[in-house]
This record gives C-alpha cells, structure tokens and sequence, in this order.
C-alpha cells in the first residue's frame, strides 16, 4: 500500500496599519501557485489601536481561496505584529510579506524551492519598486526604493520582513522575536536577523520570488529616503557598538565617519548627474546614521504615528 506525503504547512503573515492596499495583497495571495505538498494559510495582524482592517478582511476572507486569521493586536508598534504573527503560527514555514507589496504567481514557491535546496533558515526574495508617473526621473532611473539583500565576502548576515521565508523548526528561530524597543524606529527586522544568523541560521536568496511595491508620491522624495538611509545607519551603527567598546568602537565611529566624508567628496565631481550625486549623498548620509548609532544616539522614530509625516522636497 502506497505511503501518502507528508502535508506540511506554511503561514503567511501580513502586519498591517490603516492601507486599503491590504486588499490588494490578500488577492495576490489567493492567485499564487501554491507549492506542492503544502497547506497555506494567511494572518493577518492589524497594528491600529481599533480593528480597522477587520472589516476588510472578513469581507475578503469569503472571496479568497486561502483561510485568513485575523489578530487585532494594537500598539502601532510592529513588533508586536510581527510577533503576533509569529505566536499565531504554527506551521513548517511562515513567510512575510508588507501590506503594500502585492506577490507574483510563483513567490511562494520560489522561496519554498529555494528553502528545499539550500536548507537555509531563511529565504530572502527581491523587491521591485514600482515608480508612479510623479516620481522624479532621477529617482525612477536609479531605482532607489527596490530592495535586494546585502552580501558581506559573498555572505548574507541579515534580512528584511518585506519578503522573507522563515524555517520555523530551525534552532536559531526558536524563541525568537522581534524587538519591541525597535518597533518604532524601524531596524527591527535587521536586527532580528543578525542575532538570527549569529546564533547560526543561514539566510538564502530567491532571485525569482519577486514581490511588487509601488511606491507612493510620499515617499517619492529626496528627505524621505534621506532619513530611511541615516536610520539604517543608526540600526547598524547600534548593531556594531554592542560588540565593540574602547578603542574598537572609536576605531568603528573613525572609519564611518571617513567613508562618510569620502561618498560626500565623491559626489562633486558628479554633481551634474542626478542618479550618481544623490546615491554617493545617500550613502554618506547612512554613515553618518552608523557613527550616530555608534555614539548611543535615539534612532529616528519612522513609524506609528499619528500620520505617515513621508513627504518632502524631492531633490532635483
């Protein structure tokens, strides 16, 4: 008599704050190709201080092919969703996705694939910006909103919530959760993968579980990616200054700040090209952010408040 597979399991978690994209979304998971072998299901973690997308959900839930799990869990905090999402789980896998993203037909089984093979604790996949018709054509030309992991010597040693799949039996995911302190200003993610891959998890790439995320007029500007780029910078500058203290956390602030100085230099001779100028001056801008972390500087708070606060001049 034939042994019937195993069925394993895989959540997707959706923390969400008051976007009506959400809906958008919840209908790119319902036409994924679902990968073989598996049981998905959907959670959704509401982070207003009332259950304002539950209404949404409920209606959406009748229309999806998946299960969806609604959790109110208020704060405006994401940690508190995410790790709401991750107490919710109790499948094989549980990947993320952001409110605003919408998912390709095959990202899920992109990433399950890439999971199979490698046995990485976690599988990053790519982000592509999507450029309304008002964003500058500096900006649209440079891209500077996708997003791709960080390779240090050929090596991931971090990740991002924006699209990611999790090994939740892995033994440095066990126990883990975001931290609340960051779920503010933002870095929590950075974080939680670093301590993840000290404790021993690797982090893989799926170079075709492409997720979509248009990018709104708000955060079309010069100011808004300017203070994204120096909290990243605080986040890695605090991630370094808790394993250096003395002189190797002055040797740490010495060297951020003299590549600071270099991408700043380097952007004159450039100055008359938009893409190059902007991307050196954004760069300088994070190492100013690491020698800020360094030096025990509160990291900029980007979320929770009363209004997303995203907009600005937009530089030429």
């Amino acid at each position: 008599m034939a042994v019937q597979a195993e069925i394993r399991g895989i959540d997707i978690g959706v923390c969400t704050f008051r976007r009506p994209e959400l809906a958008d979304t919840l209908r790119s998971l319902a036409a994924l190709a679902l990968p073989d072998g598996f049981e998905v299901g959907v959670v959704v973690a509401d982070n207003d201080d009332t259950p304002s997308a539950r209404e949404l959900v409920t209606a959406l839930s009748r229309e999806l092919k998946l299960p969806v799990r609604y959790r109110h869990c208020p704060a405006r905090n994401i940690s508190i969703a995410r790790n709401a999402c991750l107490d919710a789980s109790e499948a094989d896998f549980l990947a993320f996705i952001d409110d605003d993203e919408t998912a390709s037909v095959n990202w899920l089984a992109e990433l399950v694939a890439t999971a199979e093979t490698s046995g990485a604790a976690a599988v990053l996949g790519p982000v592509r910006a999507l450029y309304g018709p008002d964003a500058p054509d500096w900006m649209r030309r440079g891209d500077f909103h996708s997003t791709l992991p960080v390779r240090v010597r050929g090596e991931i040693r971090t990740g991002y919530t924006c699209n990611v799949l999790l090994r939740m039996r892995s033994d440095s995911l066990r126990g883990r959760r975001f931290s609340l302190a960051r779920g503010q200003t933002g870095g929590e993610d950075t974080e939680f993968f670093d301590q993840m891959h000290k404790a021993g998890g690797r982090i893989a790439f799926a170079p075709q579980a492409w997720v979509d995320e248009a990018v709104p007029r708000a955060r079309a500007a010069f100011d808004w990616l300017g203070r994204r780029r120096f909290r990243v910078g605080q986040t890695h500058g605090h991630l370094l200054g808790s394993n250096a203290r003395g002189i190797g956390r002055i040797r740490h602030v010495g060297l951020a700040a003299a590549k600071a100085a270099f991408c700043f230099a380097a952007a004159l001779p450039v100055v008359a090209n938009p893409v190059r100028r902007n991307r050196s001056v954004l760069r300088g801008i994070m190492h100013v952010g690491v020698v800020s972390g360094l030096v025990g500087v509160r990291e900029l708070r980007l979320y929770g408040q009363p209004s997303p606060g995203e907009g600005g001049k937009r530089a030429a």
